[in-house]
């Protein structure tokens, strides 16, 4: 299943954008958020040199209707809010991909991490533009679980080789000790591992095909 790396641009006039823009030096993470449909609430961590000023910048914003200092140590604090304009959760929320959490957003941008199928990555970005939300895809890379990729025996020998130093440099266990280890025909050993490394080799060049992807916003 595909895995993405967004930055996504804040629009401005949208609180969290405003804020952190007006504070370049603060970090804001979004540690759990969810929305309705005139509302979003959210846990979020931020931290800043000028950290009241930050915290009361938000506690201004029209579209903060409620903000509970939680906990605060040092330059950070924990805060629970409650926004009338949780702009950035709408697009998630219609196209049905998985907001990995946290996730953070600094000077008025915002790094996504999403797992999802390919045609609901495609909604995302659909939605994205309708709300008017610039964005950029960093990354996008085909994730398959190693179960996926091997045999169960292909990956089991290939973690052997790897605990036993089989890879590393020097090379602290042969082939003839790796197979003895697993009470494996030499020739098995290597037909087995050699096709295993077939797989991840391919798989790792496939992964590093054009990744990088704008979208249509300066």
């Amino acid at each position: 299943m595909p895995r993405a790396n967004l930055t996504v641009t804040i629009p401005d006039g949208i609180w969290i954008g405003d804020v952190t823009r007006a504070h370049p030096d603060a970090t804001v993470r979004i540690l759990s958020a969810l929305t309705g449909d005139e509302a979003g609430v959210g846990l979020a961590e931020i931290t800043a040199p000028d950290l009241q000023d930050v915290v009361s910048d938000i506690q201004d914003s029209d579209s903060v209707v409620e903000l509970e200092i939680l906990q605060q140590y040092q330059d950070t604090v924990l805060v629970q809010f409650e926004t009338t304009m949780p702009l950035l959760l709408f697009p998630v929320q219609d196209s049905g991909v998985p907001l990995t959490m946290p996730f953070t957003i600094q000077d008025g941008q915002a790094e996504w991490e999403l797992t999802a199928p390919q045609h609901r990555l495609s909604e995302l970005g659909t939605q994205l533009d309708e709300f008017g939300i610039p964005f950029t895809v960093n990354e996008i890379r085909q994730h398959i679980e190693p179960e996926q990729l091997l045999t169960e025996r292909q990956l089991r020998l290939v973690s052997a080789a790897v605990e036993r130093g089989y890879y590393d440099t020097p090379r602290e266990c042969s082939l003839t000790d790796l197979a003895e280890t697993l009470e494996l025909a030499k020739s098995t050993c290597s037909e087995t591992l050699h096709r295993a490394e077939e797989k991840i080799v391919k798989q790792f060049l496939e992964d590093l095909d054009g990744t990088t992807i704008e979208s249509p916003h300066p």
